[in-house]
């Protein structure tokens, strides 16, 4: 049975999980920092800028930097739309519940279905980012192989990745208070550690920004020149400012999530903005060889090591391996939370077991074991795969991008018809709300080309060379959503309710007081 919140345990965010038609069972133990924690943990800068730093600049050059503020502009105009349905909507598994509240059943099992398809891809991919740090702290970290052979990175960052992921879902499997205090520790000390290694850097710049308008000739002789190099180079951008959205998917874990979700989702993206950009600007700014190889194969990993030395660079290297922990612990915990949030509604197989809420723990655990294995079961079928960090990477940010248009899209047609109505007395964009929405989705079509466009140097950059990998993007990502939608057509459609062991109780009708 499913365990359910005591009265004297409820929040106001409660109600409007009663208007979904669901009763409260996760309990509220989140504060402010607990949710700005779980979104900037999922952004998680150490994570994103040392895994793609060398993706931007070896495409790019150093003029790759401007990429940074574009993607943020982009972004903050989906995030400002998702403050609003946080103030409105606090439930677990925010993406699904408001695509389905905006556009219908349809589109909200479809648009759940790209996220917990590619939080389970996502899962993989920043699991991939222990390969890319602990072999440049120590060798004792290559334990299979020992990078002489093509395919030996590929089969240790399996190894590595699968070792994370096996710690995430058991930190998940035993409640959101274990995860909370983790994540947030972790938060901290990428936090602190960011910032030291800003102010580092900076003490060792050897050059101006003028650095930031170099394109190191990258884009010559290419139909679109360094435009076209550029349009690839923003990838290692576009690949780490996302995620915000978690700290709303919490609301139902959350204290007073319609005035807190919308903050953290704020604070969250502006402060990963703020730190990543001046790492990466400091970073280009201070490295001895601006040209070196190694920046396009080692990448800030690198750049840390031969500007600060090895003794502080290594202390560097593993807070990198602390928010590459945390990070992957905040993409566990959202994905635990979209899953739950559509097998309440009857939209997975075996829903009533996925849905079901530890009474022990407080926690889906279900989901978060499913989810590890499925992630693990991702980077066994790549493990002879030297691309495997790059289609791994792009196939689940895709996904992702698809899933906030699932929301945004769907929000728009709902302001062209004047049917949005923000919470009142909450987080609300005013007049602003329709230009701000039509940017988002516009934003978002594009980004969603541009990560697609099946570039050889992106999806197939070394041998063996297969045109499945280069159209990797449309093919994987197609068989996702024909798969997904095949079944929800022929075994879900008309089925979407809210299961027995979550529905809220309907109250009884009172009785004429006898006259």
């Amino acid at each position: 049975m499913s365990a359910t919140i005591p009265d004297d345990q409820r929040d106001d965010g409660d109600q409007s999980i009663s208007d979904f038609g669901y009763k409260p069972q996760l309990k509220r133990t989140l504060g402010n920092f607990h949710t700005f924690a779980a979104g900037i943990s999922y952004i998680s800068i150490l994570t994103g800028t040392f895994q793609l730093f060398n993706l931007g600049v070896g495409f790019g050059g150093p003029a790759y930097w401007w990429s940074w503020p574009m993607v943020f502009v982009g972004q903050l105009m989906v995030a400002l739309c998702f403050c609003e349905l946080a103030a409105r909507y606090p439930v677990a598994g925010s993406i699904y519940n408001w695509s389905k509240k905006l556009g219908g059943a349809h589109l909200g099992w479809l648009g759940g279905w790209m996220m917990v398809a590619a939080t389970m891809v996502s899962l993989s991919a920043v699991a991939l980012a222990y390969q890319q740090t602990l072999p440049q702290i120590s060798s004792v970290f290559w334990v299979i192989g020992d990078g002489s052979h093509p395919t030996d990175a590929a089969k240790n960052a399996v190894f590595l990745g699968s070792c994370l992921i096996v710690f995430t879902t058991l930190v998940n499997a035993f409640g959101v208070k274990l995860m909370a205090r983790i994540n947030s520790a972790g938060v901290l000390v990428e936090l602190v550690a960011a910032v030291v290694l800003i102010c580092l850097l900076a003490a060792h710049l050897t050059r101006g920004p003028s650095t930031i308008t170099q394109t190191h000739g990258l884009g010559s002789g290419q139909p679109l020149g360094y435009f076209g190099a550029f349009l690839t180079a923003s990838l290692a951008s576009a690949y780490v400012m996302y995620g915000f959205d978690t700290a709303s998917s919490l609301g139902e874990e959350s204290r007073n999530p319609s005035r807190n979700a919308p903050r953290a989702i704020l604070r969250a993206l502006v402060a990963s903005f703020v730190i990543g950009g001046l790492i990466l600007l400091f970073a280009l700014l201070a490295v001895p060889d601006l040209h070196s190889s190694k920046i396009s194969t080692d990448g800030l990993q690198f750049v840390v090591l031969s500007t600060l030395g090895s003794t502080v660079g290594q202390a560097v290297l593993w807070c990198v391996v602390i928010a590459i922990t945390v990070c992957e612990l905040a993409v566990h915990t959202a994905g635990i939370r979209l899953a739950f949030a559509m097998a309440r509604d009857n939209g997975l197989p075996a829903s009533s077991w996925v849905a079901k809420v530890s009474p022990r723990f407080q926690t889906p655990v279900v989901p978060a074991v499913v989810i590890g294995l499925v992630a693990i079961g991702i980077l066994v079928i790549n493990i002879d795969q030297p691309q495997i960090f790059s289609v791994v990477t792009s196939i689940a940010i895709i996904m992702i991008y698809l899933g906030y248009l699932s929301v945004t899209v769907p929000m728009l047609w709902q302001r062209l018809r004047g049917n949005w109505r923000p919470a009142e007395g909450q987080f609300s964009l005013g007049r602003f709300g329709l230009p701000v929405n039509i940017v988002a989705v516009l934003w978002g079509g594009a980004m969603v080309v541009n990560l697609a466009w099946p570039r050889a140097e992106v999806y197939n950059a070394t041998s063996p060379h297969h045109w499945y990998l280069q159209w990797g993007a449309f093919l994987y990502i197609g068989v996702i959503v024909g798969v997904g939608f095949g079944y929800y057509w022929f075994r879900k459609r008309g089925r979407i309710n809210v299961i027995e062991g979550s529905r809220a109780a309907v109250p009884e009708p009172r009785r004429p007081a006898a006259p």
